[in-house]
């Protein structure tokens, strides 16, 4: 596959924000650079999932701080959005088959050098979402994270990913609020005072409240089983799973049937 195909259109995409993070390149896994607070918070993000997935799909009920070394092995999982691998790898190395997927055809190249570079077999495709769909596959769980506030139609969206969930299945989402709080925080604060992601990454009119991601959940023929907020400790500097989510927050939906 050439990865300096033009990015796949489709409804669902804002071809700016595709074009903005198809130029991050190799900056993705840069810790110290833009994209640096996507590793600060991957340790919770990853540790979400797994726990989510333990209780509810494996029937893995030992306790939490005694998981095996590959609690997801053998679940098939989505990562929507990919971006450059940074959260495909982390669920690749607990085991889990992972598809990621990006319409950004310079993500998936530099995903898929990274993952190679460390060993990881990961099926990286240059799609999107509905056409990932379209396919008809189903996983496991769907993890569509930092994503739907970058999308046209979020609602469409939440319907659309449901379709790649198996029944019984997770859709694991994370977003940002759109409240006061978030807009200075994530924007003013993350975008043009501390500089960590690039200016005009975020636009506050796309921030979605959780009880709408919620909503829009149960119209997809899904059940929200738990939210979380993702808070920064400013004294030391470190992230940490909160209850506050009015600006960075995590869902777990649940597949009925």
């Amino acid at each position: 596959m050439s990865h300096e195909a033009t990015p796949p259109h489709s409804a669902s995409v804002n071809p700016e924000d595709v074009a903005r993070f198809n130029r991050l390149g190799d900056l993705w896994w840069d810790k110290k650079g833009k994209m640096g607070i996507l590793h600060e918070i991957n340790p919770i993000r990853v540790t979400y999932i797994r726990d989510h997935v333990r209780r509810f799909l494996t029937g893995d009920m030992s306790p939490l701080n005694e998981s095996p070394e590959r609690p997801l092995q053998g679940v098939r999982i989505a990562d929507i959005g990919c971006g450059g691998g940074i959260l495909s790898e982390s669920l690749a190395e607990l085991g889990a088959t992972v598809t990621g997927i990006d319409p950004a055809p310079n993500n998936i190249a530099v995903a898929s050098r990274h993952a190679e570079k460390m060993g990881l077999s990961i099926d990286y495709r240059n799609i999107t979402a509905e056409a990932l769909a379209e396919t008809g596959e189903q996983f496991d769980a769907v993890a569509a994270l930092e994503v739907i506030e970058h999308v046209e139609g979020p609602s469409d969206f939440v319907k659309m990913l449901s379709r790649l969930v198996r029944p019984g299945g997770l859709l694991f989402l994370a977003t940002i609020d759109r409240t006061m709080k978030s807009y200075v925080f994530a924007i003013v604060g993350a975008e043009y005072v501390l500089g960590w992601v690039p200016k005009g990454t975020h636009d506050h009119n796309k921030f979605i409240r959780p009880d709408e991601l919620s909503g829009w959940l149960r119209k997809a023929g899904m059940r929200e089983i738990d939210r979380a907020g993702m808070s920064f400790q400013p004294l030391t500097r470190t992230w940490r799973k909160s209850h506050d989510t009015d600006v960075n927050y995590l869902m777990a939906a649940k597949k009925e049937g």
